[in-house]
């Protein structure tokens, strides 16, 4: 199963799309098939940011969950997600 990586931005966040390019080389050197990210613009997808809790941008959320709340460092990112991935079967 494929873990789901959503990055939280917003028009014009100049913090947000340094996440993106984080996330990006992250997933691009650590993906073998089992993850998949997508960007969500919080402007469009108000409620889906209220209901995880995403309260300012950047934010991460994994397989829904909102783990980082601020543009974590590329250590900590990707520590999170090595052990997320050690943890699927």
């Amino acid at each position: 199963m494929a873990i789901a990586i959503e990055v939280f931005s917003a028009p014009g966040c100049g913090k947000c799309g340094q996440a993106k390019q984080v996330l990006k080389k992250l997933v691009d050197a650590l993906d073998d098939g089992r993850l998949r990210w997508r960007e969500v613009n919080i402007l469009e997808e108000m409620d889906y940011a209220v209901e995880l809790g995403v309260l300012s941008t950047p934010a991460i959320a994994i397989d829904r969950q909102l783990v980082f709340t601020g543009l974590p460092s590329e250590r900590q990112l990707q520590a999170e997600l090595q052990r997320r991935l050690a943890e699927q079967p």
